[in-house]
């Protein structure tokens, strides 16, 4: 096959790593590719020519977005500008798919709107994580078979969501990425220490987040460590989030362990872990770690947002499982008087740490086991191919 031009855009640091990893297998397959787009250092190292790094303005909820309107509609526009000015073949959306609707929409419009059939552009555009429709507003779904040719998703129970709503919009499942961002599941440690246990702190990967989740985990851990001897691991994703959370720590802090990145590391000594809701908690999934979830946002957008969702958890684990295997504490109820009982609570019971640990691996290797970049990549060309 001709070398190709492939136009990727990711916006969050787990998509950016999705799509390094994509951009690797492709290279593969297509030895000479170009790859262009906006991302984050995953995807610059992967080899992408980054117009920028659209990782930094990722936001979360509306009043996050409107803060940041301007620099949003900027980067919109200059993707817009790139696809038609370099005509890619393929062009590829991972995660941020609200942000990126209107530039693909622009750049649909501009392909449609050619007289010319000689010379016409008309690439094919592909979404590489399904946005979560099946969770509130499920009539995007629709919209999305208009804007993109083809969804690769991580869940069967997502395609077979879609299947249900008969759309238009071909639908693949291609597992889970997180298979080959870690070891294989056979070597992962399983501590259970009940003498002096190890907790894992995930408070987020953006400056927003850890503004509101970490005070709270910090205030439990104290409060655990007032009752019982722990050891806490705090994961910082990047260096400038180790300098915020650096600027929480307290004198009267218990010890408090920081790492930037290595979250494996971390999760594989881990007894227990407190997580913020979203990918993170499939990773403390993936190794077995036992977990108490959390999210907290602005009570305007957790006011406007509520009404519309339509699943009973927000922790995918739980939602796989049809249960909280992960108590679940969302915004008023995400408290360190609540999250610390749970937790020592979870402590205290080896025998539900080891049900919850044996229903995790049930979820974990119903997810498709590693290759998940290679089968997406595989499917890919065969769009390309116009198969």
């Amino acid at each position: 096959m001709t070398p190709k031009t492939i136009l990727i855009v990711a916006g969050e640091p787990s998509g950016d790593a999705n799509a390094a990893a994509l951009v690797k297998a492709l290279a593969r397959l297509l030895p000479g590719t170009e790859f262009i787009g906006a991302g984050g250092p995953a995807m610059a190292a992967a080899g992408v020519k980054l117009s920028f790094n659209l990782t930094d303005d990722a936001t979360i909820g509306p009043v996050d977005a409107l803060k940041k309107l301007g620099t949003i509609r900027r980067r919109q526009r200059a993707l817009a500008d790139l696809a038609i000015a370099r005509r890619p073949e393929l062009i590829i959306l991972v995660d941020f798919y609200t942000f990126n609707r209107p530039w693909v929409r622009r750049v649909r419009n501009h392909a449609g709107a050619q007289a010319d059939d000689a010379t016409k552009w008309t690439p094919k555009i592909a979404q590489y994580t399904s946005p979560q429709v099946w969770a509130s507003r499920p009539g995007r779904a629709e919209k999305m078979a208009g804007d993109i040719d083809l969804l690769l998703c991580f869940f069967p129970f997502e395609q077979e969501w879609y299947a249900r709503r008969k759309t238009s919009l071909r639908v693949e499942c291609v597992g889970h990425p997180l298979f080959d961002r870690h070891p294989a599941i056979s070597n992962r440690v399983q501590p259970d220490q009940d003498e002096n246990p190890v907790i894992v702190l995930l408070p987020g990967s953006r400056i927003d987040e850890l503004k509101r989740h970490l005070p709270v985990m910090l205030a439990t851990a104290r409060e655990i460590a007032a009752v019982r001897s722990a050891r806490f691991k705090l994961v910082a994703a990047d260096e400038r989030i180790e300098a915020c959370i650096r600027s929480y720590l307290a004198a009267d802090m218990p010890e408090v362990e920081i790492q930037t990145g290595r979250v494996e590391e971390a999760l594989s000594t881990a007894t227990l872990a407190i997580t913020k809701t979203g990918t993170i908690s499939l990773e403390c999934a993936y190794f077995g770690v036992p977990t108490l979830a959390m999210y907290k946002t602005s009570t305007l957008f957790y006011l406007v947002a509520r009404p519309f969702v339509s699943v009973k958890y927000l922790s995918m684990p739980n939602i796989l499982a049809g249960e909280p295997l992960f108590p679940e504490f969302i915004q008023s109820q995400a408290t360190a008087e609540n999250v610390s009982k749970a937790a020592l609570a979870l402590l205290a019971d080896p025998a539900r740490r080891g049900a919850i640990r044996a229903k995790l691996k049930t979820i974990i290797e119903s997810l498709g086991g590693p290759g998940a970049a290679e089968r997406a990549a595989a499917i890919l060309l065969q769009l390309l191919a116009g198969r």
